[in-house]
């Protein structure tokens, strides 16, 4: 049984690419739980919000956007740059996105990279839970997904936190390997959630 007190802890749900949370989020969201997907969330807000926009354009440059629609390919261009491009994006895209979640009254968030974006200091929650997947597993479902290559496939993977830093940093941790029954996995979750004391 659902209780409220599940409802109203603080959330994050995290995991790397190709570990299968937004499925997590799915399975939580039959159990009456709306997770806030911060991916999404930064789309919609660099395509409406003005303010955000403004603030790209003073970074990318004033041909960002175009009639109001973002130029990706300007984007791509100031990404591809340095490191510190994408820091400097970073830091204008990550507020925006952590005050709109603070505002929209939702209490779980799903976040891949919650640790490595530095959203954890952003927001305040009681539990992380990270979903977690064998390496080989999460390529063969980045290559699936996505159609790339092997090798392109792991540089994404390497490119985030590795998955036993994330778990070590997280209070619970779901494997999805393909194997586990996750409806079950999910439902202990949620009981265990339910149980555990709060945070003084």
């Amino acid at each position: 049984m659902m209780t409220g007190y599940v409802k109203t802890r603080k959330v994050a749900v995290t995991g790397g690419i190709g570990t299968g949370k937004s499925y997590i989020c799915k399975l939580l969201g039959e159990h009456g739980i709306r997770v806030y997907d911060c991916d999404a969330a930064a789309k919609r807000l660099m395509a409406l919000d003005e303010t955000l926009q403004q603030a790209i354009c003073r970074l990318v440059g004033p041909d960002a956007y175009h009639d109001g629609v973002l130029q990706k390919n300007k984007l791509a261009q100031f990404l591809l740059g340095s490191a510190q491009h994408r820091q400097a994006l970073d830091d204008i895209i990550h507020p925006a996105v952590a005050s709109d979640f603070i505002h929209s009254g939702m209490q779980w968030l799903e976040s891949a990279i919650f640790f490595d974006s530095g959203f954890d200091r952003r927001v305040d929650v009681d539990i992380v839970v990270c979903v977690s997947a064998p390496l080989e597993v999460r390529v063969q479902r980045v290559m699936s997904r996505d159609g790339i290559s092997r090798e392109k496939a792991l540089e994404w993977i390497r490119n985030q936190l590795p998955q036993n830093e994330v778990e070590k940093r997280s209070d619970l941790v779901i494997v999805n390997d393909g194997k586990v029954d996750l409806e079950t996995e999910v439902s202990r979750l949620l009981h265990t959630i339910g149980n555990m004391p709060e945070k003084p």
